[in-house]
């Protein structure tokens, strides 16, 4: 029986070449992007990015507040962008910046999902992934909470 994933490493390591590669790149222009106060983690079986409970408990769920995430599923290579999701004119604004890329967007309420890796946007994913200092980002996250 294999060893569960428990690591940013692991996981990587675990990818076919291709999506390792785009996986790879995806995560440097995250970390390249991220507003300090964020932290790496592995969890739900894909690296992501969080608010630390240190600086943030009051979640839903007990669980780190999550902000940027980014897997290898069956199909495709997802991003998901919370910040984006969670604010109307962000999300306009991405979807306007995608469309300039001239490639055709998957998109659900915060999942972007690429099928080729040569199709992601790295520069906009980069821009999408600075919007929110942590501070903005909590205070969008109360604001929408309780909504729906």
């Amino acid at each position: 029986m294999p060893t569960p994933i428990s690591t940013v490493a692991e996981y990587l390591e675990s990818l076919p070449e291709d999506r390792r590669a785009a996986l790879s790149a995806l995560r440097e222009v995250i970390l390249a992007n991220l507003p300090a106060g964020y932290e790496e983690v592995f969890q739900y079986g894909m690296i992501n990015y969080v608010v630390p409970l240190s600086r943030y408990p009051n979640t839903y769920n007990g669980m780190p507040l999550g902000y940027v995430a980014i897997a290898s599923q069956k199909n495709y290579i997802s991003v998901y962008l919370m910040g984006v999701y969670g604010d109307e004119s962000h999300g306009e604004w991405f979807r306007q910046e995608f469309a300039k890329t001239g490639k055709r967007l998957d998109m659900g309420k915060s999942c972007v999902r690429f099928k080729k890796p040569e199709d992601i946007p790295l520069d906009l994913i980069g821009r999408a992934v600075a919007l929110f200092p942590v501070d903005d980002f909590i205070a969008l996250y109360e604001r929408n909470r309780g909504k729906g």
